[in-house]
């Protein structure tokens, strides 16, 4: 894909780099000639010293040609006319970083749908890590309506047990299991033997009883 990037801040250089090492074209917009300095000699990517609520800018980084466009700056309204301006372009994506929570409405009301705040994201995962400790990891789905739980199978009530004896239930589903170095996709007359890796798709707020189910 080829992907501009408003900013290049912590978020969006972060970005870039998962991108360029994906293997994805990535052009980089930054008014802050310090900041654009310090990107191009950092990334494998195209840098603009720039406006990105500057048409002239934006066409400067071909944005006719892209796929995506991030706005990713620290700044709201910045990043909200940065979006407006690029919508005339009809890309397949657009995705907007927003760092007041209350501001996330009036992305919406202009049709940006994907709003992602990282600061909001990382002290909820944050927070689920400290309240959750029987959990190894986790992935947050959508806007948090659901999970996927990395869990070792310790609690005698599933020790023993089938998949199809566990699972699928209202609330998860197993969808994975990691053992001897494999990962499969189980079977339901599987047997969950103690220790055993799984990988959980739950609703979360039945994490807590899901959780419980497996581990002691």
């Amino acid at each position: 894909m080829y992907v501009v990037i408003m900013g290049s801040g912590r978020v969006g250089l972060s970005l870039a780099a998962s991108l360029v090492s994906g293997g994805h074209d990535i052009t980089i917009i930054e008014n802050d000639a310090n900041l654009c300095s310090d990107a191009a000699s950092e990334m494998d990517a195209l840098v603009i010293c720039g406006n990105g609520t500057d048409v002239k800018t934006l066409e400067e980084a071909n944005i006719n040609d892209a796929d995506v466009f991030v706005a990713a700056t620290g700044n709201d309204e910045v990043n909200l006319l940065s979006c407006i301006l690029v919508k005339e372009y009809n890309l397949k994506k657009i995705i907007a970083r927003v760092s007041n929570p209350d501001h996330e409405e009036a992305f919406r009301k202009v049709g940006i749908d994907d709003v992602i705040s990282p600061e909001l994201t990382a002290a909820s995962y944050l927070e689920k890590v400290i309240t959750r400790p029987k959990i190894a990891d986790l992935i947050v789905i959508g806007k948090g309506n659901a999970e996927i739980l990395d869990i070792r199978v310790t609690n005698d009530k599933a020790v023993g047990k089938r998949i199809g004896d566990l699972s699928p239930t209202n609330n998860y589903i197993i969808n994975a299991i990691y053992k001897d170095g494999e990962i499969t996709i189980p079977k339901e007359d599987v047997v969950l033997a103690r220790g055993d890796r799984i990988f959980v798709l739950v609703k979360s707020p039945a994490v807590k009883a899901t959780t419980k189910l497996f581990t002691k």
